[in-house]
């Protein structure tokens, strides 16, 4: 006789519990309350948390048990949510869905959202849903929002740590943020490594980086609208979750059947965690590192979002916000030739209140009264020091160090140096926005809408940095006056001049700070009003707006404004079939249209750098796009665009030898073209996801920048046309989720991103040349010395080797008998490829020592290991 083997008979057993013994199959049906249409795609949550998918006629089956009662509850976007009780008995039931935020008894309603919130529509927009966000954002070491929009079509890859992905090639700046209509020009923890969207606080987010409509602007790139989950109006709700390296909660509460109050918050607890380490240390040498950690990283945020219905016809809806991040280390290191250490600490405030007030006057039509107001506050304040002991010239570059020998008494053959960058600044913002939007359904197919919209942003930043940068001594970097002063500092005597620079003009270099000291105290206002036209026509539909956006700064001493922005938009979609064969729909779709945005960076302007003229950037883009929906809910999106990118606001800065110069410029131009492709499989019962592939080219050009030594959004290349730092041609995703029973998911992402553009080395290994180090402040440390330099040049064809993400999650879930109470559980591990292969870029070197390292270097983009990460929550 065989008997069956432990572990076989214990899988057996917990593939059998996943299903009721005695059951009978139950048909639900999802249908629009007032106009009876069945919803497609509605989703009925079961009591034991997992989930079905309604078919074209709104309709899926369920297995109910036969021995008791239970609750299920059916949801649609845009819909409140009802629970409905499945007996012991019944074979069939109709759960009828109301309008969320709408008038009841009223021959014709209006959503309170904005039209085209939260949907995808090809050349328009990409939406991800709250269990999409759920299942790709609720990952890794910081759960964020903006994991789960890095995995959308036309967005590029940006690696780990980095929640500003380049949209469609548009600069990763570019892209503008709100969260329930709020605009958040700084929605980032730890200068932009992660979004403040906890994806538990989020009900959908939606990437507009097509052609959308004149209702919405200041973005030339992507608008990403961030919606928060709602609370029921007649259950009190709580949620807990606990992951890697935070805890977050939830809790809704009913306002007497007529609206509700959600509150969400969310605290890392990496102190306990640091200090063990630092504990385990004193025994493992390899955790030093932990040392060097003073303020153990942390989030602190917390959120509230509210509604209620003062009348049938009138809502208030209310959502706030406040977060704070920071950080504070420590480092030094010491070996033979000198000492070097960084010193940082890190704090970041902000916080912002919005409500808006939802009126229908009418049964057509639907007003809008949004009044906010926002405050950001940014402290930094390091140093980083390198000291060097007794360091003696070699004689890889002999004969220069004997000539310079010769003509200067700044050169010894051995010499002492330090060197300190410092950075020390404080920046606050504080904003107000007002707006009203108004709709109207004229009948016949026609809706028209209007709105304006005032933004008022004071901003105020005050400090002083250093950064020592090094420049080539040539008449290009140095005018006749500074060679003159170097000749003085240098002590070259007058007749050694000439064969001084004979020989050292374009082979010496000369490391000056870079010193930035603002006082900046400057008021921006910002206005936009639009109108907009829609037409229904059977199986065209058109849309028609014009968008005006003006601008005007005013600082100490100093006001400028801008031309009024004119962006007017088109839209036409087209649907060419439905239902033949196996072709459920066919629909093409195209646009063109003008975009404006403010740069960020103009809040630097002062009276000192003489900007007569302001400009918004600006934007030209045309879509087109074709949308395929097949049987099984197999959706296929290809879209086509061109952006041409005018007006772009960029800022050179060059070391001067006793001054910096900071110039703003506005005719940066800018020119991308791609192909984003979707291939998307709905909600079903063991499997979904999708696929996505872009293709980008984009270029910029900067054609007033000359010989800078940094530059704000570009200002380096000058008339040149060029790639950005970010760019990358190819971008893969494949997403799926695997349900081999109905209380398990399995998770899978991987991705493939080419690289980016890198320097191509010229020489086998880095060369010794002269360096003068020159600092008017500290005149007694000005002297030469011996640095290393690795000769490269710009090559658009040398990039990193291509990234391969890939990241695994298996998720349990489960519930009570009731379903009130359900938990979820995961482990997961990003980047699990990490120990098999990482991106390379070039090999590093010690610039002061020569010294090549072993091997090459992983991308600075990329983690080398994998990040294993887990999470639980339950709720009731």
């Amino acid at each position: 006789m065989i008997k069956p083997k432990p572990a076989l008979c214990a899988i057996i057993l917990i593939l059998l519990s996943a299903f009721p013994l005695f059951a009978h199959d139950v048909e639900i049906t999802v249908i629009d309350h007032d106009l009876a249409l069945p919803l497609e795609g509605a989703v009925v949550r079961l009591w034991d948390g997992s989930e079905r998918v309604c078919n074209e006629e709104g309709k899926t089956v369920i297995q109910a048990p036969d021995n008791r009662q239970v609750v299920i509850q059916a949801a649609y976007p845009g819909y409140e949510t009802l629970r409905v009780v499945i007996a012991v008995t019944g074979n069939s039931y109709t759960a009828a869905l109301r309008l969320s935020g709408i008038m009841e008894s009223r021959e014709l309603v209006l959503e309170a959202e904005r039209p085209g919130a939260n949907e995808t529509r090809t050349g328009r927009s990409v939406a991800v849903s709250g269990r999409d966000i759920a299942q790709t954002g609720e990952i890794g070491i910081i759960e964020d929002v903006m994991t789960s929009v890095k995995l959308l079509p036309g967005v590029g890859y940006a690696g780990f740590f980095n929640a500003q992905p380049s949209i469609r090639g548009g600069d990763p700046g570019d892209m503008r943020a709100s969260l329930d209509g709020f605009y958040v020009f700084n929605p980032y923890h730890w200068g932009g490594g992660y979004s403040i969207f906890d994806p538990r606080m989020v009900e959908s987010a939606q990437l507009s980086h097509g052609v959308y409509s004149a209702r919405y602007g200041h973005s030339i790139s992507g608008l990403l609208e961030i919606t928060t989950k709602k609370p029921s109006p007649t259950d009190t709700q709580f949620e807990l979750g606990v992951n890697t390296s935070a805890a977050s909660f939830n809790l809704s509460l009913p306002l007497a059947n007529k609206g509700g109050l959600l509150f969400m918050g969310r605290v890392t607890y990496y102190d306990p965690v640091v200090g063990i380490i630092k504990e385990l240390s004193e025994d493992i040498p390899e955790l030093a590192i932990i040392n060097s950690v003073r303020v153990a990283p942390y989030i602190r945020s917390g959120a509230v979002t509210g509604n209620y219905h003062l009348l049938d016809n009138l809502e208030l809806t209310a959502t706030g916000f406040f977060g704070m991040d920071g950080v504070g280390a420590s480092y030094e290191n010491t070996g033979e030739s000198g000492t070097s250490s960084m010193n940082l600490d890190w704090t970041n405030y902000q916080g912002f209140i919005n409500s808006s007030l939802l009126w229908n006057p009418r049964n057509d039509m639907l007003l809008k009264f949004s009044l906010g107001a926002g405050y950001e506050e940014a402290l930094l304040d390091g140093d980083s020091h390198v000291e060097l002991i007794d360091r003696g010239f070699t004689s890889g570059a002999g004969w220069y160090y004997k000539k310079l020998n010769e003509m200067s008494s700044k050169f010894t053959s051995s010499y002492n140096l330090n060197i300190k960058d410092y950075y020390k600044q404080s920046d606050k913002a504080f904003n107000i926005q007002s707006r009203i939007d108004y709709d109207w359904d004229m009948g016949n197919s026609f809706l028209l809408a209007a709105g304006i919209q005032e933004m008022f942003n004071h901003h105020r930043s005050a400090g002083n940095q250093s950064v020592n940068t090094r420049k080539v001594f040539n008449d290009k970097n140095f005018n006749e006056e500074d060679r003159k002063k170097l000749y003085d500092d240098m002590d070259i005597d007058e007749s050694d001049i000439e064969e001084f620079n004979n020989l050292f003009k374009n082979r010496l270099v000369v490391n000056v700070p870079l010193n930035y000291n603002p006082d900046v105290k400057n008021t921006l206002f910002i206005t936009s009003g639009y109108l907009v036209g829609e037409h229904h026509a059977g199986k065209l539909e058109t849309e028609l707006g014009l968008r005006i956006d003006h601008f005007y700064l005013m600082g100490d001493n100093f006001s400028i404004q801008s031309i009024p922005a004119l962006n007017p938009r088109l839209n036409f979609d087209f649907n060419v079939f439905k239902k033949s064969g196996f072709i459920q729909s066919l629909d093409l779709s195209a646009g063109t249209g003008l975009f404006s945005s403010v740069n960020n960076n103009i809040f630097i302007a002062e009276e000192k750098y003489k900007i007569n003229e302001m400009k918004p950037n600006r934007s030209l883009s045309s879509v087109l796009g074709t949308k395929l929906e097949f049987q099984g809910g197999l959706i296929f999106n290809i879209e086509g665009y061109y952006k041409y990118i005018f007006d772009r606001m960029y800022v050179p800065i060059s070391a001067d030898l006793d001054d910096t110069k900071i110039t703003p410029y506005f005719d940066g131009e800018g020119r991308a073209w791609g192909i984003d492709l979707l291939l998307q499989k709905l909600q079903s019962r063991y499997w979904d996801g999708w696929i996505t592939y872009s293709y980008s080219w984009v270029k910029y050009r900067d054609p007033s920048a000359a010989s800078a030594d940094m530059g704000i959004s570009g200002g380096l290349q000058g008339d040149e046309w060029y790639f950005p730092s970010y760019h990358r041609f190819h971008n893969f995703n494949l997403i799926l989720n695997i349900k081999p029973v109905q209380k398990i998911n399995i998770y899978v992402r991987f991705g493939i991103a080419s690289g980016v553009q890198i320097s191509k080395r010229i020489t086998e290994e880095p060369y010794s040349y002269p360096v003068y180090i020159y600092n008017k402040d500290d005149p007694s440390n000005n002297k030469f010395i011996e640095m290393y330099f690795w000769p490269s040049r710009r090559d658009e064809n040398n990039r990193t080797t291509p990234s391969l993400p890939m990241d695994v999650k298996i998720s349990i879930f489960g519930s009570n008998k009731t379903g009130k109470a359900r938990y979820e559980l995961y482990v997961a591990v990003e980047n699990i490829l990490a120990l098999l292969y990482n991106a390379e870029g070039n090999t590093s070197y010690n610039g002061y020592t020569g010294q090549v390292d072993t091997g090459s270097t992983s991308a600075t983009y990329e983690i080398p290991v994998p990040v294993p990460s887990f999470g639980f929550k339950i709720s009731y």
